[in-house]
């Protein structure tokens, strides 16, 4: 039975940032709802610390995770980072309560909150700035100029966006170069496919969140029975599926344990066959954005 190719290991972010495609996401070492603490703080520091141990370069973050809380924990774990470290955080939503996201990227917040990242962190510039969400209060094109602006101080190096169509991208690139788009996306979520794929086209890294398949019961069947072939779980069945999808596509599963962090690194070695992809692939419906 034919392998699919083996995906690219590695991508370089904005053309000169080598990093590796299996990344770590760090919204889940905070509270419920990601809300405030961990329940256990040593933890969440043994993940951060064991995510870099195995090869990890890339941690996905932003200022509204706990408020605050996972760029803290992030800095109390690994700083003074590690040489090839890359750390991309977010800002663009306020936090009024557990699971509460009220957008808000006037340039007066969004300077207060690059301003809060890099004092958490501990950095005087950050390699990869997100702008969480397009605020409809906010014409987008001052959210635009601030982010060029910030770029020019020297505060960031390289800019992405998050939930964002074709056209606002290409918006966007009148002011700024942008680097990597990240979007809801998983086997059996194509909403966001035509970004991807103008992704894929312009150099640009596409970075899924909620990579795993959302409960969808045909989704999760046809993961378990093929991971069944390589005593492999859904979860790294997923992972991997995008990882073969698009040599772009950088993955950030998040989690809190330690176990299920070595579990997502190992999705990264798993090979599916042509006939895995393509059964995969027939999950994802149609691909037209709504």
């Amino acid at each position: 039975m034919a392998t699919s190719p083996s995906p690219a290991t590695t991508f370089r972010l904005g053309g000169e940032l080598t990093i590796n495609r299996m990344g770590y996401g760090a919204m889940r070492i905070t509270g419920d709802g990601i809300w405030g603490p961990p329940q256990d703080h040593d933890e969440a520091i043994r993940v951060l610390q064991r995510a870099v141990e195995l090869g990890i370069t890339f941690i996905d973050t932003a200022d509204s995770y706990g408020p605050n809380v996972s760029e803290e924990l992030i800095a109390e774990a690994l700083h003074p980072y590690k040489a090839g470290l890359i750390i991309g955080t977010k800002g663009g939503l306020l936090r009024t309560g557990p699971n509460q996201w009220p957008i808000d990227a006037s340039p007066k917040h969004l300077r207060e909150a690059l301003e809060g990242s890099l004092q958490r962190l501990k950095l005087d510039q950050i390699d990869l700035y997100q702008l969480h969400r397009v605020d409809p209060e906010v014409p987008f094109e001052q959210t635009l100029e601030f982010l060029q602006q910030v770029q020019e101080e020297g505060l960031v190096k390289h800019i992405g966006l998050s939930e964002v169509t074709v056209e606002q991208i290409q918006q966007a690139q009148q002011y700024v170069k942008v680097v990597s788009v990240q979007n809801m996306y998983s086997v059996d979520n194509r909403k966001w496919e035509a970004e991807l794929n103008f992704c894929e086209k312009n150099g640009m890294a596409f970075i899924p969140w909620y990579p795993l398949a959302g409960g969808n019961e045909e989704a999760l069947s046809k993961l378990t029975k093929i991971g069944q072939k390589y005593n492999a779980s859904k979860q790294q069945v997923a992972l991997s599926w995008l990882l073969h999808r698009s040599p772009n596509i950088l993955l950030i599963p998040g989690t809190s344990k330690v176990k299920h962090l070595e579990e997502n690194v190992q999705a990264a070695s798993l090979a599916l066959t042509l006939e895995d992809m393509a059964e995969l692939e027939n999950l994802g419906g149609s691909s037209d954005p709504e």
